[in-house]
């Protein structure tokens, strides 16, 4: 069980892992969309705050994953 643990633990640290969890954070973006959507449309100003807190905690998580995945990049070159 602790081989299994520690190879997913190595594919999220992976550029396909990195992919993956930019894949999935993005996907959250639609659902921020639509509840923004629906805030303007019901004039809820409270919503709208909450959606554009979500879209920046978004922004700044894929922000930090793009890091990662240049760092993985850089560190494949030093390698090679």
């Amino acid at each position: 069980m602790s081989k299994a643990l520690s190879k997913a633990k190595g594919f999220k640290k992976s550029k396909s892992g990195m992919y993956l969890s930019m894949a999935t954070t993005a996907f959250g973006a639609i659902s921020v969309a639509k509840q923004a959507k629906k805030a303007r449309v019901e004039n809820d100003t409270l919503r709208l705050i909450d959606a554009a807190v979500s879209a920046a905690a978004i922004v700044t998580g894929l922000a930090i994953l793009y890091r990662e995945l240049k760092r993985l990049g850089d560190d494949d070159v030093l390698l090679g």
